[in-house]
Order: C-alpha cells, then structure tokens, then sequence
C-alpha cells in the first residue's frame, strides 16, 4: 500500500459511516550517512545536500515501481 503523509486528508461535508482512526507516526530517526548505507533496499537512493541526508525511492511514481518490478519479475 501506497501512503503520502504529506497529503492533507479531504475536508467534505459528507459523514462515513465507518469511524477515522487516527496513526500515530514515529519520530524520524537521525541518521549519518554510514547509517543510511547500511539501511537502504536495492530500489533506493540517498540524497545529500549541504543540510540534509535523504532516502527516497529510486523511482518515485508508484505505479512505475509496479511496471519495473513487473518487468524484472519477467526476465
């Protein structure tokens, strides 16, 4: 499953009929960059910059993640 806590959840008039249950999120962990090296998948990148280290995707579109993995999967 896909999820992007940066979106904001849609504001409607409408009620569910099922209840929102709330997540809590942990706090990010800091890491150095010899940390982020050893914890990262094959399908991942680090971003450095001045101020910050980064992980992030390789790919960063959901469904191109799925047609890549569907087409390694194939060979």
């Amino acid at each position: 499953m896909v999820v992007n806590v940066t979106m904001e959840k849609q504001l409607t008039n409408m009620r569910s009929a099922g209840k929102d249950s709330t997540v809590v999120l942990k706090k990010p962990r800091p890491m150095n960059l010899e940390a982020c090296l050893a914890f990262i998948n094959d399908d991942e990148l680090i971003e450095i910059t001045p101020k910050n280290i980064r992980l992030r995707k390789a790919i960063l579109k959901a469904i191109d993640r799925k047609k890549a993995y569907y087409n390694e999967t194939q060979e």
